[in-house]
């Protein structure tokens, strides 16, 4: 959303001689000039404005571009990472009836890209990779990966956490969704056990606890504490 101005050229390599911040260098350029070997994530592409897109594909193009000051940015040895949500509602809206194959999804991809990105800037890109939708089962491992995450946490404090793999289905298969996959999945956690275990840690200070282990338990999720 920073570049879908006309006006975020400036921002990219700088303001034009005459214009309110030409002393300052450009964000891309001097950092770049400043650092070569980077890897650079625009995040979002389909929301920039054209005129940010022709300086990308100058730079696709002749691997290097010349700021607001006349210097001459190298960007041969920088990577450039491009995301976007382009085609992602489509693929989500039929996921439910047997998903897509990996054909059927790059397609869909490079149809969606060539709504916003001409051909010449997508002639210039090396991969376009397609991320398939995280399921159920996917979001079962993050779970878990996050669980390890506050065991880590609460093993600074002695205390132990355990949990089934049960347990990880269970708060995956609560927390996912399919328009927005795993991104609930932290937010369930920090309610459903965090706050919990935060309780009881305030509500046992002076005894204190051990540990606690994370179970199914009449097909919900059970919290003992040890």
């Amino acid at each position: 959303t920073e570049y879908m101005e006309k006006h975020a050229v400036s921002r990219l390599i700088g303001a034009p001689p005459g214009y309110v911040g030409h002393d300052e260098a450009g964000q891309l350029t001097e950092k770049i000039r400043r650092k070569p070997y980077s890897v650079v994530l625009f995040d979002e592409i389909e929301k920039a404005h054209s005129d940010v897109l022709n300086v990308l594909l100058q730079i696709l193009d002749d691997g290097h571009i010349t700021d607001s000051h006349g210097r001459v940015v190298d960007f041969s040895n920088t990577i450039l990472v491009m995301t976007t949500n382009a085609g992602a509602s489509v693929g989500s809206a039929r996921a439910g009836f047997g998903g897509e194959g990996p054909t059927m999804q790059e397609n869909r991809t490079e149809k969606s890209l060539s709504e916003f990105l001409r051909p010449e800037f997508l002639n210039r890109i090396d991969e376009i990779i397609t991320f398939r939708a995280l399921d159920v089962a996917d979001c079962a491992k993050i779970a878990a990966i996050m669980l390890s995450e506050l065991r880590d946490a609460l093993s600074e404090k002695d205390i132990r956490l355990t949990w089934t793999e049960e347990a990880a289905a269970l708060i995956a298969e609560k927390a996912y969704s399919r328009k927005y996959g795993a991104r609930n999945l932290r937010r369930y956690i920090q309610t459903e056990v965090e706050d919990q275990l935060a309780s009881e840690i305030i509500a046992r200070y002076e005894g204190g606890i051990t540990g606690a282990a994370l179970s199914v338990r009449d097909g919900a999720l059970a919290i003992d504490i040890l």
